[in-house]
């Protein structure tokens, strides 16, 4: 593990003690890491939809039986890892992994140099009045599992920056020792692969303050960041957190990688075609 929780910490409360915002950013690839840590970004995540992403695939291909996703991301983190120079990496762990001893993998993600953990895949983007929810649940693979996850996770003193979808969730990760609670609002929308149905943004700063208060009822020393669903831009984020208080940043993954990306090559060819041969 590169950075203990502790320096992680004290690096993102430095931060936003200097009145700036936390930006975290999902990296798919080394490269997309290594140029957001250019751009100053305070966290870079890997997981398995970051790889799918930027596939050209949409990110819920994270949450299907693609691959393993626990496996990818040890491959993934080979990739990236090596050409992170100074920002903490984390790993998006699937908590709910039946085939994982999680005290045991977590040990081996510290020992791959990742600081940190995110519960991906999650449960938590599934609708939870659906049939296939409630049976998650009931067979051991719900929502709960990634709250464990988490748990063993700030045992082993690594950074824990988990998904909450709502306020009993936000107060569930901050009791099990969460640093940072990512308040998500659903799939990112925008670009060619993002969702078309989403919340706006006024109703997402509602309910990102929603899980801003409630972690905060359990731990006052939690940060709050928010992520998905409307926010998608620059624009999105700084609206959101005009609208709310004390929520001190943004989670990034498609809005960081892939947007940025589907415009600047398709530009770029468009430049290159327009070259005159005659």
């Amino acid at each position: 593990m590169k950075y203990p929780r502790e320096e992680s910490l004290s690096r993102l409360r430095a931060t936003v003690e200097e009145g700036e915002p936390i930006i975290g950013a999902g990296a798919g690839t080394g490269i997309s890491a290594k140029f957001a840590e250019r751009g100053g970004v305070d966290l870079l995540i890997v997981y398995n939809s970051g790889r799918y992403r930027m596939n050209g695939r949409g990110s819920l291909a994270g949450l299907l039986p693609y691959g393993d996703a626990n496996e990818i991301v040890c491959e993934m983190g080979h990739e990236v890892i090596p050409v992170v120079e100074d920002t903490p990496v984390l790993a998006g762990v699937n908590g709910t992994d039946p085939f994982r001893q999680m005290d045991v993998f977590i040990s081996d993600l510290k020992r791959r140099g990742f600081s940190g953990v995110q519960n991906f895949p999650t449960v938590g983007l599934i609708d939870e009045d659906s049939g296939f929810r409630q049976n998650l649940e009931e067979t051991g693979m719900g929502y709960d599992e990634e709250v464990e996850m988490i748990r063993e996770a700030a045992d082993q003193d690594m950074l824990t920056c988990p998904y909450v979808f709502n306020e009993a969730q936000a107060r569930e990760m901050a009791e099990a020792g969460a640093d940072v609670i990512v308040s998500h609002m659903g799939l990112t929308t925008s670009g060619d692969i993002g969702a078309e149905t989403s919340l706006d943004l006024e109703t997402a700063a509602e309910r990102v303050q929603a899980h801003h208060d409630a972690a905060k009822e359990v731990n006052e020393d939690v940060l709050v960041i928010c992520h998905g669903g409307p926010i998608a831009w620059p624009d999105d984020a700084a609206y959101v957190l005009d609208n709310t208080e004390g929520v001190v940043g943004f989670f990034g993954a498609s809005s960081i990688e892939r947007l940025p990306t589907e415009e600047a090559i398709e530009n770029q060819a468009r430049e290159f075609k327009r070259i005159d041969v005659r």
